[in-house]
């Protein structure tokens, strides 16, 4: 399993609960895109798995790769958990064949949501008792994907829940979650690691790279290992001082924010451009920390903007280059020159 660096406060909270035999049976896993709030819910459900079946001597999140839970868990066939996510299929229909998670190849098609269908499919496992750890464990990556049917059943099952039973719902927009759901969890928020957690996030992700590139993506990723692992070969320190010129120089003329729109458009830099849809946001909030009275208050509102264009982006398809060209405005209008130019 992926180990699991920083977030120590939030382990020890999620341990003193299931030590004290008072575990609350729904947990909200919180946090931006990329901390491992995907793995930290793997690893508390496999302790709660494992620690069910009898008293465990290690410490955090722990669990000797030779548990037989770790074992069942590790092949996703322990018959106490479930796991729901979007559906990959081998098809362009849904239901044509789920495609089992060792079998993908990265290309096939995704479900849009979580669909109803898959949070009825828990009900036999719910409707008797656990098999092995006296407990079952179901995770959510992420609630964020239910769609509404799927989150109304979600709902019902943390209105009710069954007995030894514990949700760990993964979320990066906890807020956008239906208010009943989260009213029902206990909330664990993960911040961004530290550059030590995340150094040693990424070279244990990346035992191939070189110290400087670590470094280079410790500063791209912000916190954020998934992140920066996903950038790895993007460039992302020329991205970086493509963002900075218009940040400090502005672009009078547009000929700046019209030559990158042009790069991120091309087919071959979807990657570099969803890149650039997270940094844009990020790099006028990083602005605004400096600056105070009505400078603050137009780099906020700049903020604003561009996280608004940037979620669209990806929920609507949106032309990348036009995209691009507008974010790439937003940045230079943080400069004199180019707040008359945006």
């Amino acid at each position: 399993m992926t180990p699991l660096f920083g977030h120590d406060s939030a382990v020890a909270a999620f341990r003193a609960a299931l030590d004290s035999g008072r575990l609350h049976h729904a947990w909200l896993i919180a946090g931006p895109p990329g901390i491992g709030k995907a793995t930290f819910a793997d690893k508390a459900a496999l302790r709660v798995l494992a620690q069910g079946m009898g008293p465990l001597g290690t410490p955090g999140f722990d669990v000797p790769d030779d548990h037989p839970a770790a074992k069942l868990f590790a092949s996703r066939t322990h018959p106490d958990f479930r796991l729901l996510k979007r559906e990959v299929w081998a098809g362009t229909a849904p239901n044509e064949y789920i495609v089992p998670e060792h079998e993908r190849s990265g290309s096939e098609p995704v479900a849009r949501g979580i669909r109803i269908k898959q949070v009825r499919m828990l009900a036999p496992m719910l409707a008797t008792s656990s098999s092995l750890a006296g407990r079952r464990a179901i995770v959510v990556d992420a609630a964020d994907d239910l769609e509404k049917p799927a989150s109304n059943a979600l709902l019902k099952m943390l209105e009710e829940p069954p007995a030894s039973t514990i949700f760990l719902l993964v979320s990066r927009s906890p807020d956008r979650l239906l208010p009943t759901i989260r009213s029902r969890c206990r909330i664990l928020r993960l911040n961004p690691l530290k550059s030590d957690a995340m150094a040693s996030a990424l070279r244990a992700a990346l035992p191939d790279a070189e110290e400087g590139e670590i470094m280079e993506l410790v500063r791209a990723g912000e916190g954020a290992p998934g992140r920066a692992i996903a950038w790895r070969g993007l460039d992302m320190a020329g991205l970086d001082r493509e963002i900075a010129a218009l940040v400090e120089k502005g672009d009078p003329t547009n000929a700046r924010r019209a030559a990158l729109a042009q790069s991120l458009a091309l087919k071959s830099a979807q990657p570099r451009y969803e890149a650039f849809l997270a940094r844009a946001p990020a790099k006028i909030a990083e602005a605004a920390r400096s600056r105070s009275g009505p400078a603050l208050a137009e780099a906020l509102a700049l903020w604003e903007r561009a996280t608004g264009l940037a979620t669209a982006a990806h929920g609507l398809s949106l032309d990348a280059h036009s995209t691009a060209f507008e974010l790439a405005g937003l940045l230079a209008a943080l400069a004199g020159e180019g707040r008359r130019a945006a």
